[in-house]
C-alpha cells in the first residue's frame, strides 16, 4: 500500500491496518531471526573451514622453524629472532603441561563420576545419608567410587565432589580453549616472521612489539583484565549453570553424601510435560511474568509521559520543585519503599486498613493488582525524568507548523510528542520489558510471591511469583537446582529471543534517523 492510499482511509481503516501489519509482521520478524541463526551457524562452520585451511597451508609453506612450532611453541619464533617472544609461547606450553597433568586431567577423568557406595555400615536408616565421624575417633569412612575409569575404594576426606569436580572441569575447558588460542598465535607469528625474513625485513623485537600495546593495539591493553574478570565472574559461572540443567543436583544429590548424575534433557522434560505439576506450575507463572512486565512496563511509560507533559505545560509554575519531588521519590531506596509498602498493606495488621477499620485483602485476594500500582509509584519518576529531557527537544517548529495546520492538543500529541518519544525509547522500553520479567524486588520484598498456591509444585510458589522469584524460592528453600537451572536458561532465552525479535521490528531499529 502507498502513502496516499493510507491517508485517505479513516482513522478506523488506519487502525486495523496498523494492528493488521503489526501481527503479520511477527512471523516476518521470528523468521529474520531464525534466518539470522542460520547465517549465524552457516558463518560458523565456514570460518572453521577457513580456519582449518589456513592452519594447514601455513604447516605445507612453512620452513623448519615453522613446522616445529606446531610441536614445540615458540621454536619457529627462536629461530626466526624473536627470542624473548619465543620462550614466553615455549613456557606457556610448559605451563599449560603442567597444569593438565597435575590438575586438568584428573577433573576431565571425574566428570563421568557416577556415584558412591559406602563399603562399611555408616548409612543413616531415616535420612539415607552417609554418616561421617560415627564410631571411634580416628576411624576413616571407606567408600567405593564409581567412575569412567573404573572403580577405586577412596577415604571420605579426599572423595570427589560434584560441585568441585563440576566448577573445574569448566575452568580446565576454558583454560584449554585459551591456550589453544595462544596455540594458534604461536603458529602465525611463527610464519609472518619467516615471511619477513624472506622478505628481506625484520621483525619487531620484544620490546618495539611491547611498545604496539601503548599505541595501535592500546585496545587490547584497556580490554585483556575486564574480559579475563568477565570469563571468570559471568561466562563461568553461566556455563556451570547450562551444565547443572542436565544433572539431577536436588535434595537428595547433594556433596559430600551424594554425587548427582548426568540425566540429559530429562529435567527439561518435566518443566515442559512428563511432570504434570511442574509443567503447569511453569505454564502459570510464566503467563503471570508476562502479564506482569506488560502492565509494569507500559502502565510507568504512559503515566510517565502524562506527568512529564504536566509538568512541563507553559503555564506550569515550580517546575523545578515538582520534578524535585519526583527524584526524591525514586532516590529513596527500593527495597525501603516496598517494605513499607508491604507494613501499610498489610492485610491484618497494615496502617491503611486499620486507618479506614477495614481488612481489604491488598497483598491477598488483590496481590496482582497491589503490585502493579506499587511498581508505578516507584517506576513512574524515572520516566518522567527522561520523557522530560525528550520534551525539551522536540522542536517547537513542528508544533508551530501543526497549529497553523489546525491541529488541536491532542492532534498535537498524537501525531508529534507520542511517536517522537516512543520512537526514542523504544530500546529503553525493551531494556524496561525485559527488566521486569526480572523485577525481583518488588514481587519479593512486597508479597513474597503470595499468596501461596497449595496446586503448585512443592507448595511454594505463590499467585504473583515471577519465574525470577521461583527460581529463587527453588535453590533456597526447596534445595532443587536443577530445575531452577532449567528455569534460568529459559529465563534467558525467552528474553533474548524476544528482545531481538521486538528490536527489529520497531522503527527505531528500521529507520534510525528518521527523527534526526
Amino acid at each position: 500500500m502507498d502513502y496516499l492510499d493510507y491517508v485517505q482511509m479513516t482513522k478506523g481503516q488506519r487502525f486495523v491496518y496498523r494492528l493488521k501489519s503489526f501481527f503479520t509482521g511477527i512471523p516476518r520478524a521470528i523468521g529474520n531471526f531464525f534466518k539470522a541463526i542460520g547465517y549465524f551457524i552457516k558463518k560458523f562452520f565456514v570460518g572453521i573451514g577457513v580456519f582449518f585451511k589456513n592452519y594447514g597451508s601455513r604447516f605445507a609453506k612453512g620452513d623448519a622453524g615453522t613446522k616445529l612450532s606446531y610441536i614445540i611453541m615458540g621454536s619457529g619464533s627462536m629461530l626466526h629472532g624473536q627470542i624473548v617472544k619465543g620462550l614466553i609461547f615455549l613456557a606457556t606450553e610448559v605451563a599449560y603441561i603442567f597444569f593438565m597433568c597435575t590438575f586438568g586431567a584428573y577433573y576431565i577423568s571425574r566428570i563421568y563420576t557416577s556415584k558412591l557406595v559406602l563399603l562399611d555400615s555408616d548409612v543413616d536408616a531415616e535420612t539415607g545419608f552417609y554418616k561421617y565421624g560415627t564410631g571411634a575417633v580416628g576411624r576413616e569412612v571407606m567408600m567405593k567410587q564409581e567412575g569412567m575409569f573404573g572403580t577405586e575404594v577412596v577415604n571420605k576426606n579426599t572423595m570427589d565432589d560434584s560441585n568441585q569436580i563440576l566448577l573445574f572441569f569448566i575452568l580446565t575447558i576454558l583454560i584449554t580453549v585459551a591456550f589453544l588460542a595462544i596455540y594458534i598465535a604461536n603458529t602465525k607469528t611463527a610464519y609472518n616472521t619467516q615471511v619477513l625474513r624472506a622478505e628481506g625485513k625484520k621483525p619487531l623485537s620484544f620490546i618495539e612489539e611491547m611498545k604496539t600495546f601503548l599505541d595501535d593495539r592500546f585496545h587490547i591493553t584497556l580490554l585483556t583484565f575486564p574480559i579475563l574478570l568477565l570469563m571468570m565472574f559471568t561466562v563461568l559461572p553461566i556455563i556451570f549453570t547450562i551444565f547443572m540443567a542436565f544433572t539431577n543436583y536436588d535434595v537428595d544429590h547433594q556433596a559430600p553424601q551424594k554425587l548427582y548424575q548426568w540425566v540429559g534433557f530429562s529435567n527439561f522434560a518435566e518443566v515442559f510435560y512428563s511432570d504434570a505439576k511442574k509443567s503447569s506450575t511453569f505454564g502459570l507463572i510464566l503467563v503471570w511474568t508476562l502479564i506482569w512486565a506488560f502492565f509494569a512496563t507500559f502502565s510507568n511509560f504512559i503515566l510517565g509521559i502524562i506527568v512529564a507533559l504536566l509538568i512541563n505545560k507553559k503555564d506550569i509554575k515550580f517546575k523545578g520543585f515538582w520534578r524535585t519531588c519526583f527524584v526524591i521519590t525514586a532516590a529513596v531506596p527500593q527495597f525501603v519503599t516496598l517494605l513499607v509498602m508491604r507494613l501499610l498493606l498489610d492485610d491484618k495488621s497494615g496502617a491503611l486498613n486499620q486507618a479506614l477499620g477495614t481488612s481489604f485483602p491488598f497483598l491477598t485476594d488483590w496481590a496482582r493488582v497491589t503490585v502493579i500500582i506499587v511498581n508505578i509509584w516507584i517506576g513512574v519518576p524515572y520516566t518522567m525524568l527522561i520523557s522530560s529531557g525528550l520534551l525539551m527537544n522536540i522542536p517547537e517548529d513542528l508544533y508551530e507548523s501543526a497549529r497553523i495546520d489546525g491541529a488541536n492538543a491532542v492532534q498535537q500529541f498524537t501525531k508529534i510528542t507520542f511517536p517522537y518519544i516512543f520512537f526514542v525509547l523504544t530500546p529503553y522500553l525493551i531494556q524496561t520489558f525485559v527488566g521486569n520479567i526480572n523485577n525481583f524486588n518488588v514481587i519479593f520484598f512486597l508479597t513474597n510471591g503470595g499468596p501461596e498456591d497449595p496446586t503448585r509444585y512443592a507448595n511454594k510458589a505463590g499467585k504473583t511469583d515471577l519465574l525470577v522469584t521461583w527460581l529463587y524460592k527453588l535453590t533456597k528453600d526447596q534445595s532443587d537446582f536443577r530445575l531452577a537451572a532449567v528455569i534460568g536458561i529459559l529465563i534467558f532465552i525467552i528474553c533474548a529471543v524476544g528482545s531481538l525479535i521486538a528490536f527489529n521490528m520497531s522503527k527505531a531499529s528500521k529507520n534510525e534517523e528518521e527523527f534526526s
